[in-house]
């Protein structure tokens, strides 16, 4: 079976994480050079520094958060689309727990003016206890809603996880004392691990780096960790049983496996790695909104794994990047194109619309797209690029 990475002759060998030496060289490099560019190093005309360490390190942490995804509608087949519910309750809890004591700016409702009027709670506890608190509350929110959520699958269910985006909503505005409330917000958490501080600039390993490259490497080594993990799940038994339960429910319980424990398994886990992302993401943008959290946030996480590729950890990581990372950067150049600024010009009587709807368009053009030409995603197009190298210059 040597150099024969695609031909699999036993269980273990399907069970291995990565399947061939090519492999594991591959996921190395990519780690060296994730961390040489962080600490500010080029690879000949790629260089992270200014707003790409900004929107690298949002790509890193939204990334956590679409393996989430990616687990209960990928892997579990259970449609959610209340994933911006857990993402919020991730990161309240995070700021409460990890952030100031104090007041927060709001205006007056008769005068117009700023007053210090909400008060916000804050613990100012380290990363060790508010980061796996996050996912943890995150997780016992997801493990509340599961029964009534695996008892209903398909449009019904998709209908139960978005009244959670609306309930969560409802919730984030009103309670002040935790949130900020509505258009107040508060600061996220502080980035304290054992003292150290990666909301700071300050040297790592005697090389001095920004705050955003501090939050990048930091990123980077979370995500590898829960990406291995969400990776070991995949091939796991619970794994299998989710694809199986996805796949063919009645033909999974009809095999002894219990529907009700996996669907809950799959939502607990998800809505893990959705509070530990939304606890992370929001230390990049440097502020807590509550009505940021709304449907919207939701569709973003849907088309992550869409456009990335549906059930695959690389394909999680591949929608977040290009979502996070690329798109931004095609539509600033799409927009300075003659005819796209002719249709979003800013100047009255010449737009059409304007550069986030552009974008909101482009977003839903790419999902509609994917859907029809792609099923698989960018991790798709990666296969069958590799496959027809592997097959050149045969056909077959």
């Amino acid at each position: 079976m040597r150099n024969r990475p695609a031909l699999i002759g036993d269980y273990r060998s399907d069970a291995v994480v990565f399947r061939s030496g090519v492999q594991r060289v591959w996921m190395g490099l990519l780690l060296v050079a994730a961390v040489f560019l962080t600490f500010g190093g080029s690879l000949g005309p790629i260089r992270l520094e200014g707003e790409w360490v900004v929107l690298a390190a949002t790509a890193v942490f939204a990334s956590i958060g679409a393996i989430g995804l990616n687990v209960v509608t990928g892997m579990a087949g259970q449609v959610s689309l209340g994933h911006a519910f857990f993402l919020g309750m991730g990161a309240f809890t995070a700021a409460v727990l990890g952030g100031v004591e104090g007041t927060a700016p709001a205006l007056d409702p008769v005068t117009g003016e700023l007053i210090q009027k909400v008060v916000l709670a804050g613990y100012q506890l380290d990363m060790l206890i508010w980061l796996p608190a996050a996912g943890l509350v995150a997780a016992l929110a997801g493990f509340i809603v599961a029964p009534v959520a695996t008892r209903l699958r398909g449009l019904y269910l998709a209908f139960v996880t978005l009244g959670l985006v609306f309930i969560g909503d409802h919730i984030f505005r009103e309670a002040e004392y935790f949130t900020g409330g509505a258009f107040v917000g508060r600061a996220p958490a502080e980035m304290s691990l054992l003292g150290f501080r990666f909301d700071k600039p300050g040297e790592v390993f005697g090389v001095f780096l920004g705050k955003n490259q501090k939050l990048l490497l930091l990123g980077v080594v979370l995500l590898v960790v829960m990406g291995l993990a969400a990776k070991n799940l995949f091939r796991s038994k619970v794994g299998r049983a989710m694809a199986a339960v996805r796949d063919r429910d009645i033909a999974a319980e009809i095999m002894g496996i219990g529907l009700a424990r996996t669907k809950t398994i799959a939502f607990v886990i998800s809505s893990f790695y959705a509070g530990i992302a939304g606890a992370l993401l929001y230390a990049v943008v440097g502020r807590l909104q509550p009505e940021g959290f709304g449907f919207a946030l939701s569709i973003d996480y849907i088309a992550m794994i869409l456009i990335g590729g549906v059930a695959t950890v690389s394909g999680a990581i591949m929608g977040a990047f290009f979502l996070k990372m690329v798109l931004p950067k095609v539509v600033v150049w799409l927009a300075g194109l003659p005819l796209v600024d002719l249709v979003i010009s800013p100047e009255v009587g010449r737009g059409v619309f304007d550069t986030h709807q552009f974008e909101r368009i482009l977003f839903g053009l790419l999902i509609i797209g994917f859907l029809i030409f792609e099923p698989l995603g960018l991790y798709g197009i990666w296969i069958r690029i590799r496959n027809y190298w592997k097959a050149w210059p045969f056909s077959y």
